[in-house]
């Protein structure tokens, strides 16, 4: 199958970046002003009407995800999705629960009362999830989906990679831990199976990105998913060849832009 993942973060008021989630130009690059925000859900809307969630699987669904577990996941993103109709998955850095500018457990369990789909995010957002142990992955999924299980009432069985460093081995660490459905950062609109869990593909938005970004995901149109796509095989290549250097630069010229 093929699914239309699109990955988005915060959302924050009058530019104040620093209200939720991580902090840093790091995460800020990730974060949408709403009224910016807004229009890229109009811009969806506008172009397609399969906007769905892994329950519901058919097709090609269009699913919205919003990764780290930032208070904004409550006020205004669940609100502004709502209004279309709509419903989230949003992924918990659940170390971070009840931190300034993230969720707590009573945001949390009202998300999933209205429908949301919450999933792990891993416990402590590691920078290089595919760089840790087998031991380590494990308890980085099951210790973080069985807080959220026992936040929830309800069995988890969603999660999404942080930072973007994928490998087989953390999905057959999820999978173990009970998830049926991970996402990564890759940008693709192909899932695979691994060890019984459908790892799905998704597309990123960044702040300074127009709307039209996000209709062309939507739509799965070449213009904009294919961009994407070899972007981030020129930056994997990156990543592997710099390690822990491609990280070290990467920070110091997002700082320099901030």
């Amino acid at each position: 199958m093929q699914a239309l993942a699109i990955m988005y973060h915060d959302v924050v008021e009058n530019g104040d970046f620093e209200s939720s989630g991580f902090s840093g130009e790091g995460a800020h690059v990730y974060k949408l002003r709403r009224e910016d925000f807004v229009r890229h859900l109009d811009a969806i809307a506008r172009a397609t009407a399969a906007v769905s969630t892994v329950r519901k699987l058919e097709g090609r669904p269009v699913l919205l995800t919003f990764d780290d577990g930032g208070a904004s996941f409550h006020h205004p993103i669940a609100d502004l999705l709502e209004s279309h109709g709509w419903r989230g998955h949003f992924f918990i850095t659940t170390d971070r629960i009840g931190t300034p500018g993230f969720l707590t457990e009573a945001h949390l369990r009202e998300l999933n009362r209205r429908g949301h789909i919450i999933g792990s995010h891993s416990c402590s957002h590691p920078t290089r999830m595919a760089a840790l142990s087998r031991a380590e992955l494990d308890r980085e999924w099951r210790d973080s989906i069985s807080r959220l299980a026992c936040i929830l009432g309800d069995p988890v069985k969603v999660a999404s990679v942080p930072g973007g460093y994928f490998s087989h081995e953390v999905a057959d660490s999820a999978a173990a831990a009970g998830v049926e459905a991970l996402f990564t950062s890759e940008p693709t609109a192909a899932a695979e199976m691994r060890s019984g869990c459908r790892v799905l593909g998704r597309y990123v938005v960044q702040r300074g990105m127009s709307p039209a970004w996000s209709a062309g995901f939507a739509t799965g149109s070449p213009a904009y998913c294919w961009r994407q796509s070899a972007l981030w095989k020129a930056k994997r290549v990156a990543k592997a060849l710099g390690g822990g250097r491609y990280l070290q630069l990467r920070q110091a010229i997002l700082e320099r832009k901030g």
